[in-house]
């Protein structure tokens, strides 16, 4: 078995909260230590193993505690409880600036973190062509990194970060900020640090990511342990966290989509769902959307979807005057608001004649998912033909996000499926 290079031992992080500035001074002053604060557990009882080689993802809701833990890690902070250790040389991506002064030049810098982590200034002459040519900020690496940009700024904390040799790199959503050239060139030199048996902590949104770069993973929840082990199996249980259907003991409360969702039920699919708070909900209202969601392959309600799997989007209209042949309708587009496909009802020649008022209908898309791991908005409308004239009755624009979850991307918007031949 490899050995442990990171071993944490139920730590915690306790952090005082008092409701008024003073009642820290009353606190402070108090002859019979009476406390005047309740105590906030940024970590509590957290336990687990990296061993030499691992690429180990930690992921969670933003406030989970996931920086926090890094930040032991790295020695940034101290635990309240428990035990750590790391048997290596670390290098941290933790946050945009952590680590530089903004008055010194990238230059300065650069042998600024040479020196934090214990390397000599010559030691750092011998690395600085290769941090400056994988950084590719030009001229600007002799100007003050508070000129930067935060893109400029990310290319040369990684350009460090990667070419000082750590036998740990660790890296919280730092390269978010990069382009998408940048980020290429990242995950490769990624590759290239697993090959050579290096270990990597990687902190990251971008579930895609996660799955296909870490070994394992561990999962924070409000600063609590929820899981840790296969990396898929652990995306899963925080796909539920997102969306509040995680109850401890999936196989004893989970709840089947025929218990839950029926058209009869009283509970909503969306609320199982993470809804754009600025969703534009426009339309006459003859017709209402009143509830949708996004079904995967197991009959669950999730915004996250695996590529290539078979999944539903479901909408359910409520007529409040009667309608002949209504239109049903969604589109997907990405973040950046370019259409990427979509259908409905006419399109597919499979209309209802009539809606009459007081009725709900139930109407689902099922298709397979070929568009590429990443994130993107769905629309839903409702609309239809009065005497020619084409009439919107309700649309939900941007109503919910839907992630794409991908270990293999092709080029594109979506992946062809083409197969390899020698012929």
């Amino acid at each position: 078995m490899s050995e442990s290079v990171i071993t944490v031992n139920n730590i915690s992080k306790v952090y005082k909260l008092y409701d008024k500035p003073v009642n820290r001074l009353k606190e402070a002053m108090s002859i019979r230590k009476k406390s005047y604060h309740s105590d906030h557990f940024a970590l509590n009882g957290i336990t687990f193993d990296v061993k030499k080689g691992e690429c180990v993802g930690i992921i969670g809701t933003n406030g989970s505690g996931k920086s926090t833990l890094l930040k032991i890690l790295t020695g940034v902070l101290n635990p309240s409880g428990g035990t750590y250790e790391v048997n290596g040389k670390i290098s941290a991506l933790l946050e945009l600036g952590a680590g530089f002064n903004m008055e010194y030049t990238g230059i300065e810098n650069i042998y600024l973190n040479g020196t934090m982590m214990g390397f000599s200034d010559k030691e750092m002459d011998r690395k600085l062509e290769a941090i400056v040519d994988f950084a590719e900020i030009g001229e600007f690496i002799n100007q003050p990194v508070k000129t930067y940009s935060s893109g400029m700024f990310a290319r040369l904390a990684f350009a460090v970060a990667i070419n000082v040799e750590p036998d740990i790199l660790i890296v919280d959503e730092a390269l978010s900020v990069g382009d998408i050239f940048f980020q290429a060139k990242c995950y490769q030199k990624f590759n290239e640090f697993k090959e050579k048996g290096k270990t990597i902590l990687f902190v990251s949104h971008d579930m895609s990511s996660i799955l296909k770069y870490c070994d394992r993973c561990l999962l924070i929840d409000k600063g609590n342990q929820v899981s840790l082990g296969k990396t898929s199996k652990v995306v899963d249980i925080y796909k539920k966290i997102l969306v509040n259907q995680y109850a401890g003991d999936e196989e004893n409360k989970k709840e089947t989509l025929e218990e839950t969702d029926s058209i009869h039920s009283d509970k909503c699919w969306k609320d199982k769902m993470v809804i754009n708070p600025n969703i534009i909900d426009y339309g006459g209202k003859e017709a209402e959307i009143i509830d949708f969601a996004i079904v995967n392959n197991y009959g669950e309600i999730s915004n996250s979807i695996y590529k290539g799997e078979e999944f539903a989007i479901r909408m359910k209209i409520k007529f409040n005057k009667d309608i002949d042949r209504p239109i049903f309708a969604f589109t997907i587009k990405d973040i950046k608001g370019t259409e990427i496909t979509g259908t409905n009802t006419m399109l597919e020649d499979n209309n209802m004649e009539k809606g009459r008022k007081g009725d709900i209908v139930s109407v689902q898309f099922v298709q397979n998912m070929d568009l590429q791991g990443g994130q993107y908005l769905l629309s839903l409308g409702c609309t239809g033909y009065e005497v020619e004239e084409f009439v919107v009755y309700n649309r939900l624009y941007d109503a919910c996000n839907i992630e794409v979850l991908s270990t293999r991307n092709t080029i594109g918007f979506y992946d062809m499926k083409s197969k390899v031949e020698y012929i």
